[in-house]
């Protein structure tokens, strides 16, 4: 089996470290009874915007060592959305890696009309190669997490070697990754960042994106109307969820890795396990036997998740047992049989394997 590479999680001590400079950075933009209260509502006279939304952006542009923030609604495909509408035209080139595209992600694209030119990450001679013939390129996608099973690309060097042969603007999609690694795309290089705010145990539908002032104040000036603003109460639900997310991802990645162990010491009717960004960190099991969708339908019997709700949301607490990703299924469709994914979410090492276990016996009873 090829080696996978899955994203370097930051240990609890780092998270610790991103939960108190994210508390600072509250403190930097709110005096203590505002951070008691749930914010405004409505467009302000000067700024357009509620005034605890303008002070949550300027406090997360501040963690994330950025220029300027915006939040955004449509979650992280609302903030990859905006971000597209602000470095390209219609009908321009887009360079990407040569994977599958996230769905969400390919409706941005038809929706732009865009033209994808694709390069290999994991080979930097073929970034540079592909940019060479294609001189048109206008801006660059950079999906932080996996796309393919075996991807193993330095997010940073693909950047960092972007920029060395085009001056263009370098979008990252950083869903799936924030809080859970040490830097986010525009802290290496890229020009914006794009993430979901339900992943990061934050308010439904909130997106957000991260960094050059000069496109952020566009995806704003596109916000003028009331609704289309992230309210006030939005905003604080949004930087409560940045607060508690890295603690609780780092703690989640450790238990990962008990269940990686646990398997790998023996469980019957499983041939091989590992960890990987699918899209999410997660535990990718491949079963001995033809029977991942009769396996599924037990986990959830015993208590399991059948399906994600926004991919580590506030309502996911107990663990999940599902299919592989569209991405990777459309890599290798065979794997809809034999393979499943869990993420343990808030759950222990130990209830997750109880569950695996009896659900793979009542299978392969059935």
């Amino acid at each position: 089996m090829n080696k996978v590479c899955p994203l370097k999680s930051i240990s609890v001590e780092e998270a610790k470290q991103k939960q108190f400079r994210m508390i600072d950075c509250m403190m930097n933009n709110f005096t203590g009874l505002e951070s008691l209260t749930r914010g405004d509502l409505g467009v302000k006279k000067g700024t357009n915007k509620p005034d605890y939304t303008l002070k949550a952006e300027k406090a997360i542009a501040e963690f994330f060592n950025a220029e300027d923030a915006v939040l955004v609604r449509g979650s992280g495909t609302g903030s990859i959305r905006y971000a597209l509408s602000v470095i390209l035209s219609p009908g321009e080139k887009i360079l990407i890696h040569d994977a599958p595209v996230y769905p969400t992600t390919q409706v941005s694209f038809d929706m732009f009309g865009l033209k994808t030119v694709t390069a290999d990450f994991n080979n930097l001679e073929s970034i540079k190669e592909t940019v060479k013939n294609n001189p048109d390129i206008k801006a660059a996608l950079v999906q932080i997490s996996r796309q393919k099973k075996y991807d193993c690309y330095e997010a940073e060097e693909v950047i960092r070697t972007i920029k060395e042969c085009i001056d263009i603007p370098v979008l990252t999609d950083d869903n799936y990754a924030v809080m859970k690694i040490e830097k986010v795309g525009c802290e290496m290089g890229s020009d914006l960042t794009t993430f979901s705010c339900f992943k990061l145990q934050g308010p439904e539908g909130i997106g957000c994106v991260v960094g050059k002032k000069e496109y952020i104040e566009k995806i704003k000036k596109m916000h003028y109307s009331g609704g289309c603003q992230v309210q006030g109460f939005e905003a604080m639900e949004a930087l409560r969820g940045l607060v508690y997310a890295p603690v609780m991802l780092a703690v989640q990645a450790i238990e990962g890795e008990k269940v990686l162990e646990a398997v790998r010491k023996g469980v019957p009717g499983i041939k091989e396990a590992f960890i990987a960004n699918a899209q999410s960190k997660v535990i990718l099991v491949e079963l001995e036997k033809p029977i991942a969708k009769k396996v599924l339908e037990y986990t959830e019997k015993l208590g399991g998740l059948p399906n994600p709700v926004g991919a580590e949301s506030k309502y996911e607490l107990v663990p999940m047992f599902y299919k592989a990703s569209g991405t990777f299924l459309k890599e290798d469709p065979t794997l809809i049989d034999r393979m499943i994914r869990i993420n343990p979410n808030r759950a222990g090492a130990q209830t997750v394997i109880r569950i695996l276990v009896k659900a793979i016996e009542m299978a392969l009873e059935a």
